[in-house]
């Protein structure tokens, strides 16, 4: 009989439960989408308990779809967004207030004092990172201030911080396990990079109390099994790591130098650098790419906080299309942008830029330009920042990439990402299974438990499903650039 694997793919707009084979494979699939608040400009929430409702209705309807029970599921794995962050009642479980959404900018005048008094360096030193209102630490402090009487119930050890990884986790465990990975860990602003543990100066700094943190353990073992009267049987949870680094791992990028970019509603590339962090002269982010059996291994990042979420712009507020995948047919429409160049700022701009006071400009415009122009820049936008980080990080580690591997829902717009390699000058492959993250979880949990013996294992299950070679737009996406470098330096500030 073939082992199953459940992994639960907890993203920013959607909750998603994947059920695989031992050979990779996709047996059912469940999605549900969720609430986005915006409470005022540059403010985004979740409500934690709605996470949680979606997540646990898809994880049963994935069970369903594909016929199986509890009993059938060799162990679950975890992905999820990164850096939101929500407290709650160690006793109840109550949410103390909305969780907070890695793309919230409330924390921007904090994080710009933390770097006017110089903190920066140290600060990248201990953690890897910058200093952002798109950590954790700066949003944990501020709930702790304001929040009534958070503070105060923390330091009695009242109340429980977690990423949405560790949420998940106590939720299924009925409270009994506060943990979290190496990788989620690494995204707080609170770990040290070498020694994967909470930093004691970190926490000083932001006033934050160690009793507030879930235990860091590893992206690869078995921490436990989900309460039995979730599934109607206890089922192992295996494997967690935050969304980025599940795809690192999905992708097979096991080895130095291999790299791959996630479209989703923001653009993440990462290149595995070994077991040793690289400092960025560029302001990437060092980061750990997962730990297994005690080992960390690194990698580089490069964020991108708004892409295939300009496209969504473009639908929900203008209306110009009706559909996302309407996009590429328009954009396709027009040979070139007609001088137009969108940079989709609308929650800052992440690396190598850093800004968090960056808002979206669309330049270039005349009485000739159309919405094929526009939806063409806007596509372009994605590609430009996604070269951007992919230049810094080669130049950063010392290596030339030699092809990026690709996954996320826009992957399947074949202009964006033959004008991502026409950029790059380098192949842009599309791997054959869309569910990377997910399956990036799922690889970590059944590695845990011997369904997969080794990584090279892992590896021979992966597989192109097209691949994108530089063309003949090449040397018109290269004579952009300086353009491009306009537009951004018009959004910034």
């Amino acid at each position: 009989m073939p082992a199953y694997l459940l992994a639960l793919d907890q993203g920013t707009t959607s909750s998603r439960a994947i059920v695989f084979d031992d050979g990779g494979n996709t047996v059912a699939i469940a999605q549900e989408e969720f609430t986005q608040h915006f409470p005022s400009p540059g403010l985004v929430e979740h409500d934690a308990e709605e996470i949680w409702t979606t997540q646990l209705r898809v994880a049963r309807e994935a069970l369903a779809e594909a016929g199986l029970q509890a009993d059938d599921i060799a162990a679950i794995g975890i992905t999820n967004q990164r850096e939101t962050s929500l407290l709650w009642d160690r006793t109840t479980g109550e949410p103390v207030g909305p969780a907070i959404v890695w793309q919230d900018r409330r924390t921007a005048d904090f994080c710009r004092d933390l770097e006017t008094a110089g903190h920066a360096p140290r600060i990248q030193e201990i953690t890897g990172l910058v200093i952002d209102a798109y950590f954790s630490g700066s949003k944990i402090r501020w709930m702790l201030d304001h929040h009534e009487g958070a503070r105060e119930r923390a330091e009695r050890g009242e109340l429980a911080f977690g990423t949405i990884d560790t949420w998940l986790v106590w939720k299924l465990t009925g409270g009994r396990l506060h943990l979290t990975d190496a990788t989620n860990a690494s995204r707080t602003l609170l770990c040290d990079l070498r020694t994967t543990d909470w930093s004691d100066e970190m926490l000083a700094l932001l006033d934050i109390p160690r009793s507030l943190l879930p235990e860091i353990r590893d992206s690869s073992e078995v921490y436990g099994e989900t309460d039995p009267g979730i599934f109607g049987a206890p089922i192992r949870i295996a494997g967690i790591a935050g969304d980025q680094h599940a795809a690192l791992f999905g992708q097979a990028c096991h080895s130095p130098g291999m790299a791959k970019n996630t479209y989703g509603t923001g653009c993440f590339a990462l290149m595995h650098t070994g077991e040793n962090p690289i400092v960025s002269r560029h302001r990437l982010l060092s980061t750990v790419a997962w730990r297994i059996g005690g080992k960390t291994e690194y990698a580089l990042e490069g964020s991108v906080f708004i892409a295939g979420a300009v496209v969504q712009w473009l639908r929900d507020q203008l209306g110009m299309i009706r559909s996302s995948d309407e996009i590429e047919a328009l954009a396709s429409e027009v040979e070139d942008n007609g001088g137009v160049y969108f940079v989709p700022a609308f929650a800052g701009l992440g690396a190598p830029y850093w800004d968090s006071y960056a808002r979206g400009t669309i330049t270039g415009l005349t009485r000739g330009s159309n919405r094929s122009h526009i939806a063409r820049a806007a596509l372009e936008g994605i590609v430009y920042q996604t070269g951007d980080v992919i230049r810094a990080m080669c130049d950063d580690s010392g290596i030339s990439l030699k092809e990026l591997r690709v996954d996320g829902g826009a992957t399947a717009n074949g202009l964006l990402m033959q004008m991502q390699a026409d950029l790059l000058g380098v192949p842009v492959v599309r791997a054959r299974t869309s569910e990377i993250t997910a399956l990036g979880a799922a690889y970590l949990a059944g590695l845990a438990l011997g369904v997969w013996p080794d990584r090279d294992t892992i590896a021979a299950n992966w597989a192109e499903d097209s691949r994108f070679v530089p063309g003949p737009g090449q040397s018109r996406m290269q004579e952009q650039l300086a353009a491009w470098e306009d537009a951004v330096r018009r959004t910034r500030g």
